[in-house]
């Protein structure tokens, strides 16, 4: 049985050492974090922020559940949202990223990651481009000075080099809630004009939510249909309130948020990616737009393409794979090995599923380990566990496309 105590265990939080007091004198707050106290989130250290593990006498499963049946709402604020614009934007961007910017429609995002010259992930990051010059990126809070520091630098080195120029904005203070669940476009159409069923996975609008200018993308962390929504900072408790006030919606922690991105087999920064980690090893080649791969013109050469494009061609030494585990759920750090007794790999993130009610984790292994179907043992706690790699996502995702 999954009890919250052994999700709250799963959950990556920073500076362990400290008590839960004393860390969250020290912390940021969201635009929401009254609302989230208001009604009853316990409250914990997360990527700087103190952030909501869960509400009230709502369990973390039953959060999880409830999200997967009807509709939940998240405070997602900590992450850092920025703005570029400018003729230069999207060139600009092309230059620290190996996606195909160029060819995205206005309105519409990708997920995407910034690269060190090296190949390695600096963060993951889904940008959205309305036109050529002008593009609206989410990066993750916890890399919030990595980030900043690249972005400074580059901007720079870019507006003092001659080239066209682009204007970077964060926009801090503004709130950002995820509204995710089968049920998330009807609770969010009776707030909009906008017919939503005009906006697939993937795409974006402006649109007032109860009266609020917001901007709405179609997209999320948890494999479910459902909406990302930028709010400005004097309106985004009102707007929170509005879609917190349906019957529908419950308010969802970190807790079985991160249980939802598990089994949606999405990464998460510091765990399953990291600086080491290039987009091929981390199952995420697609990402990389098709001509920027070998023989692409200078000017779509990303950070780091000799060794991206050397992986594409020649296959990364180690692969990031979905595993099910028997007995104990396996956990950050558990070795893997090969039924031989080999070490190949380790466990990055591991729960027991709520949904399918078997131990789930993500890791890397070696290549020609990470087909599906191989069976391997993982170290957990000093015990040798049966798994057996598998494909991902482990709950199949239901985009709305």
């Amino acid at each position: 049985m999954v009890t919250t105590a052994v999700l709250a265990r799963s959950l990556p939080v920073s500076r362990r050492g400290l008590t839960t007091s004393a860390r969250l004198m020290e912390l940021q707050r969201t635009p929401l974090y009254d609302f989230n106290v208001a009604r009853g989130a316990k409250m914990v250290p997360f990527a700087g922020f103190s952030m909501p593990l869960s509400y009230g006498d709502v369990g973390q499963i039953a959060a999880h559940h409830h999200v997967r049946a009807s509709c939940g709402l998240f405070d997602v604020s900590h992450m850092v949202q920025h703005t570029f614009s400018g003729a230069g934007a999207e060139a600009f961007l092309l230059s620290l990223t190996p996606s195909a910017l160029h060819a995205l429609a206005p309105f519409t995002s990708t997920l995407s990651v910034l690269l060190n010259d090296a190949g390695g992930i600096v963060d993951d990051t889904i940008i959205t481009k309305h036109s050529g010059g002008s593009f609206y990126v989410v990066t993750n809070a916890g890399r919030a000075d990595v980030d900043r520091a690249l972005f400074r630098q580059k901007i720079e080195e870019w507006n003092t080099s001659g080239k066209k120029e682009v204007t970077w904005e964060t926009l801090d203070g503004h709130g950002l809630v995820a509204l995710q669940g089968p049920r998330a476009a009807k609770v969010l159409q009776k707030l909009v004009k906008e017919d939503l069923a005009e906006i697939k996975f993937g795409q974006s609008t402006w649109a007032d939510v109860a009266g609020v200018p917001c901007h709405v993308a179609r997209g999320g962390y948890t494999g479910e249909d459902g909406f990302e929504i930028s709010i400005p900072p004097a309106h985004a408790v009102a707007v929170a309130e509005a879609l917190a006030a349906d019957d529908a919606v419950l308010p969802i922690g970190l807790g079985a948020r991160d249980s939802l991105r598990l089994e949606a087999g999405m990464c998460l920064y510091g765990h399953d990616l990291d600086e080491s980690v290039s987009p091929v090893e981390a199952g995420l080649s697609w990402v990389i737009g098709k001509d920027r791969h070998a023989g692409a013109e200078p000017a779509l050469v990303f950070p780091g393409h000799a060794r991206i494009l050397r992986e594409l061609a020649d296959g990364p030494a180690r692969r990031r794979v979905g595993l099910i585990v028997q007995g104990a759920p396996a956990r950050e750090g558990s070795k893997v090995l090969s039924t031989a007794g080999e070490e190949i790999g380790v466990v990055t993130s591991g729960i027991p599923s709520p949904t399918l009610g078997k131990n789930i984790a993500m890791g890397y292994v070696k290549s020609g380990s990470h087909k599906r179907g191989t069976p391997v043992v993982v170290d957990v706690r000093r015990k040798l566990r049966d798994a057996v790699v598998a494909p991902m996502p482990f709950v199949p995702t239901k985009y709305y496309k």
